[in-house]
């Protein structure tokens, strides 16, 4: 008995698999914001107007900047010479303490120059924060700032080496 209840069974399961499944999957073509691909958009470039009250500020900086690179120069020439006096003497000598004196010097300049590069940085926030362009004006005198704080940091870094450690 069990035999012909089962016959009819087997015959049909091999249909289920042609049953439909009206359960609605996404598409696995391509999206059409896939077909957009990934390349970034291009982005237009926004011109900087003249600006003449920064360029006044900027002149400003230029003339403070071309001070303080002719004083640390001036100093930096005295510091040498008292370095040069102080070689092979003790810590704490008069030579010695000449000598730090003058780097004290120096690193006042290095302050100075380091004063006007924070308000050239503070310039250029003040203008991204307000969306307008870089100022091509901007970027090229803190290229002359930074170069010059390079260039003081590299001379009282070598003048200090000079010196005995305290």
């Amino acid at each position: 008995m069990k035999t012909p209840l089962l016959a009819p069974v087997l015959l049909l399961l091999p249909l289920a698999g042609c049953a439909h499944d009206a359960t609605p999957y996404p598409s696995l073509a391509p999206r059409a914001v896939e077909k957009l691909g990934f390349a970034e958009p291009a982005v237009a470039v926004a011109e900087a107007k003249p600006d003449p009250a920064l360029d006044a500020k900027i002149a400003d900086w230029q003339r403070t900047l071309d001070t303080v690179a002719k004083g640390f120069g001036t100093d930096a020439a005295k510091a040498e010479a008292a370095a040069g006096r102080a070689r092979g003497k003790s810590v704490g000598s008069d030579a010695w303490l000449d000598a730090q004196s003058a780097l004290a010097g120096l690193d006042d300049w290095r302050a100075q120059t380091s004063s006007l590069l924070t308000d050239l940085d503070q310039a250029a926030t003040d203008r991204a924060a307000a969306l307008a362009p870089a100022y091509p004006a901007l970027a090229m005198l803190r290229e002359r700032i930074v170069a010059e704080a390079e260039r003081q940091s590299a001379a009282i870094d070598r003048l200090q080496a000079m010196l005995p450690a305290a």
